[in-house]
């Protein structure tokens, strides 16, 4: 079955430069993404539980914009995960921009692992 795109936006009140940091290093990805995060080059190996590593490409990136990750099993497809900081030009209010891809049907579960991702990584920033 084909996936479909899903966003999300969550309001952060952190610096932008921290931020992007839990987002494209493999120690800020485990201080709240995975249990551990381990980077070679491009290459990502996400692991939860003692369970064995997913792999992830960092397909694209901006410093302190964006970064963009496609998991191994959606090679081949236009699949990806997205983390985008966006900053409003007026009141310079921060947000964390979710792109993502799931199955018809699991969007209120995906949804909800995003708030409890995101909300794990508000509690390390000290923005909860």
């Amino acid at each position: 079955m084909a996936k479909h795109k899903v966003h999300y936006e969550f309001p952060m009140h952190c610096l932008s430069e921290i931020l992007y940091e839990y987002l494209a290093t493999a120690e800020g990805l485990s201080e709240w993404f995975a249990d551990d995060v381990t980077e070679k080059g491009d290459d990502f190996f996400f692991s939860w539980g003692g369970d064995p590593a997913e792999k992830a490409t960092l397909i694209r990136y901006k410093p302190e914009g964006f970064v963009r990750f496609r998991w191994e099993e959606d090679e081949g497809t236009k699949n990806f995960f997205e983390m985008t900081i966006t900053i409003d030009d007026i009141t310079e209010d921060l947000a964390l921009n979710i792109t993502d891809f799931c199955e018809e049907g699991d969007e209120n579960e995906n949804a909800m692992y995003w708030e409890n991702l995101i909300e794990n990584l508000r509690i390390k920033l000290g923005a909860a």
